[in-house]
């Protein structure tokens, strides 16, 4: 199908784009890699007024380091995150579950920040955000401000940002010493949507767990933090008994969708087993 037409912009600056997006009022969209808007613009599921490319904003791509956390760039695509050494050594929990963002091709022209902002369940770098406590930083014509991953995630497909707000970048803390991480993935199809993902990350302290951070993919109409599987981990022994009890809370707070790739209490018995996979992984 052909899109409805629209509007365009190419802003050169971060303070022009949250200028024409003020101007564009609440239909206005903005173009980052373009992966998950363009497939809506041509069934039409989407048809803004104006289309704001934010494509040549250089300052949107910068990864740096702010001391204790990172500041990953909204425009940094997952190419550039994968292979990025500050966010593999810093985030690695981030790159790994950039990697298995759908295929090659995809990941060279999708955003980091897109893919937050498009808050898609089944994406898997919004449970990713959120297990990791991640910090999203808006900017409009009235200033900045500051939204944790928390409360950035509303519902599905919707965000807590206003609609004159642009995404600029993600705060991220680092991950210190002793941390190991993992995302495990369940997926019908090489390149699909996650069926259930699981995000993790765990501390340990000789032979038991220190902290735990877990969040889900696909379980609910926005990500979930799992804070009961967190809390049951939390000081026990590093074994399989304790992951596998542990992911038996994992379910607990989610609303699971049912759909043509599994029903709720399919999803439900996935999302148990891969957490205890996930905490396993991550603890090694």
């Amino acid at each position: 199908m052909i899109p409805a037409a629209f509007d365009y912009a190419r802003p050169g600056s971060v303070d022009e784009a949250v200028q024409v997006l003020s101007d564009g009022g609440e239909d206005a969209k903005i173009l980052a890699g373009g992966q998950s808007l363009m497939p809506l613009l041509r069934l039409r599921l989407a048809i803004p007024d104006a289309l704001i490319d934010v494509g040549r904003i250089g300052a949107l791509r910068e990864i740096r380091d702010a001391g204790d956390a990172l500041v990953i760039g909204a425009m940094a695509t997952h190419h550039q995150i994968i292979r990025d050494p500050l966010v593999r050594e810093h985030a690695p929990l981030i790159a790994a579950a950039a990697e298995t963002v759908a295929d090659p091709a995809v990941r060279h022209r999708g955003t980091f920040g897109g893919s937050l902002a498009h808050a898609d369940p089944a994406g898997d770098l919004p449970a990713v955000a959120l297990a990791l406590d991640a910090v999203f930083l808006v900017r409009s014509v009235r200033g900045e401000r500051e939204i944790p991953a928390s409360e950035f995630f509303v519902d599905w497909m919707t965000s807590s940002m206003e609609p004159d707000e642009l995404l600029v970048g993600v705060r991220v803390p680092k991950l210190g010493p002793g941390w190991g991480v993992h995302y495990e993935k369940f997926h019908r199809t090489a390149q699909a949507w996650a069926i259930v993902g699981v995000a993790c990350a765990v501390r340990r302290n000789g032979d038991a767990v220190e902290e735990a951070r877990v969040a889900l993919t696909n379980m609910g109409p926005a990500p979930v933090r799992a804070g009961s599987v967190e809390s049951a981990v939390r000081g026990r022994p590093v074994s399989e008994d304790t992951f596998r009890s542990a992911a038996g809370h994992a379910t607990e707070g989610t609303e699971p969708p049912g759909d043509l790739h599994g029903s709720p209490e399919y999803r439900s018995h996935l999302a148990t087993v891969l957490t205890s996979r996930a905490l396993a992984a991550a603890a090694v």
